[in-house]
């Protein structure tokens, strides 16, 4: 495999920490870590610790001073980070919000064109990243037709084609499922092995990455380091320690909810002979026969690609079935408003049953958005495609108000969501300065306080620590088993997180695999 990276790189933290301009509390303060060239650390700490911003500070990404205030100083080389222009790569967690061009050749030019790097020079360190990666596919491939896993391969070769000398990854396997996990963190290995760069890797679920690091650092909640060292020595000699910190470690498993004992009840949302899209006629999975009932959860599973998310958004009564139907049960229908966007939707699908003359009043996707809001209540695989407002307080105040609730009741079930979610502190902060872990409770506090009956969650505890992911699973159980005065929900969870279904006593519902033997077709994941 040919050499495709520059010398590897020192980065060093003096001190060093970070206010965004719309937050009081730092997100990251007094951290002092020297990583010397070529080593290879896995960068751990709870929700909200700060560890996307200190890889954001490391890869020169946070922004001058308008965009917050900075202590001490981070170093590459020894020079200030955010002047060290190529000498970092990062790789993020959304393989889609990576992709720039539509051609695989185009999109991993992108960076070394933007470094200036001469044409000919470019068209040599394509191939090669490609390559180095292990993404065997043409130069002119759709990058719209790549899989989860390739996408994320396709970043790091964008990345790896830039010859940084230290690459970052910030959880990049979160939304990817276990065949995309293993190719994400094999490519990583073999880029590593082949180019000698310094790695710094940020995930929750540490088992995959141990055989690829030599050290792991630990950020704490309060600030600065609180463990630091080969991996054995840090994660058995602290183990204890960093598990009560919310810290994910091998074989230490958060407390999951007894299992429900009451029977499952009736189906509120149903779906038969249904073929889901993005786009009028263009199916991406289906027919599908599916009910989601009362007092259970129900996990959608499947490879990337397979239509899961699109899948659920239909469910929800986001997207207009393809083809089939989805019908809500009579009494959560009742009463629900009509838009009159919907028929025209609609009308742009294809029906075995026949043409028809106008909307039905149990197709959710006929519904206006407040009457979707008491009803189905769905939680994106995106946090940031949920946020509205430029405070925490204010995201969970939009919901209850489109009901008309009295401003009494509207504060009284924010407070609630604030404490549940474990968000109270950050009521003032503006949700994208949030860690993503803290923007997913967030999205999940914003559903939860217009108690809806139905629940549609995908990847409801993605970026969540040990503490979290207990915290918000013991939720979304409490909801199955309607502990609150609602009674039981219906709830639909998209997840490649086997606890998290195992956690809920999920039924599983699989979705074959994506056409193609590589898993392309990745837009409907």
């Amino acid at each position: 495999m040919p050499t495709v990276a520059a010398s590897p790189a020192a980065v060093e933290a003096r001190g060093w920490g970070w206010r965004y301009a719309t937050r009081q509390a730092w997100a990251v303060r007094d951290v002092d870590i020297r990583i010397e060239p070529g080593e290879r650390v896995l960068l751990l700490g709870a929700s909200g610790a700060g560890k996307s911003t200190l890889l954001q500070g490391i890869g020169g990404v946070l922004g001058g001073h308008d965009e917050g205030e900075e202590l001490g100083a981070l170093l590459i080389d020894g020079v200030p980070a955010a002047t060290t222009r190529g000498r970092a790569g990062m790789v993020l967690q959304d393989p889609d919000s990576q992709t720039i061009l539509s051609r695989v050749g185009d999109d991993v030019a992108f960076g070394c064109e933007n470094l200036g790097v001469g044409r000919d020079e470019i068209w040599r360190r394509v191939p090669a990243a490609l390559d180095a990666v292990g993404l065997d596919v043409a130069l002119d491939r759709s990058t719209s037709a790549l899989s989860g896993g390739q996408k994320q391969r396709l970043a790091l070769a964008g990345v790896l084609a830039m010859r940084p000398g230290v690459v970052l990854l910030d959880e990049p396997t979160a939304n990817l499922d276990p065949v995309g996990v293993t190719e994400v963190r094999d490519a990583v290995a073999r880029v590593v092995a082949a180019t000698g760069a310094t790695l710094v890797v940020i995930e929750h679920r540490v088992d995959v990455w141990l055989p690829l690091v030599d050290r792991v650092v630990v950020l704490g909640a309060q600030g600065g380091v609180i463990a630091d060292g080969p991996p054995d020595r840090v994660l058995v000699d602290r183990g204890p320690e960093l598990a009560a910190a919310g810290v994910w470690l091998p074989g230490i498993r958060p407390p999951v909810p007894e299992r429900p004992v009451t029977a499952v009840g009736r189906s509120l949302v149903s779906a038969r002979g249904l073929v889901v899209g993005r786009s009028p006629g263009v199916p991406v999975a289906g027919p599908l026969d599916l009910d989601v009932r009362e007092g259970e959860v129900v996990g959608i599973v499947g490879a990337n690609g397979a239509g899961k998310s699109t899948l659920g958004l239909t469910l929800a009564g986001l997207l207009p079935a393809v083809e089939g139907d989805v019908r809500a049960a009579g009494e959560l229908s009742r009463g629900a408003d009509l838009t009159r966007r919907a028929f025209g939707l609609r009308a742009l699908r294809r029906r075995s049953t026949g043409p028809r003359t106008g909307p039905r009043t149990d197709d959710p996707a006929a519904w206006t958005s407040a009457s979707l809001l008491t009803r189905i209540g769905t939680v994106l695989q995106e946090p940031e495609h949920q946020l509205l407002r430029s405070t925490v307080r204010e995201e969970l105040t939009v919901g209850p108000r489109a009901l008309g609730l009295e401003e009494r009741e509207v504060a009284a079930r924010v407070d609630e969501a604030l404490v549940r979610l474990r968000l109270a502190p950050l009521a003032a902060a503006n949700p994208y300065t949030l860690s993503g872990g803290e923007k997913r409770r967030l999205t999940v506090a914003a559903m939860l306080v217009t108690r809806p009956r139905v629940l549609v969650l995908d990847e409801p505890t993605f970026g969540q620590d040990a503490r979290t992911w207990a915290e918000l699973v013991a939720i979304i159980a409490g909801l199955r088993d309607g502990v609150d005065e609602q009674g039981p929900l219906a709830i639909a969870a998209i997840s490649h997180d086997n606890e998290v279904l195992d956690a809920l006593a999920a039924r599983r519902f699989p979705l074959p695999d994506p056409v193609g033997a590589d898993g392309a077709g990745g837009a409907g994941a």
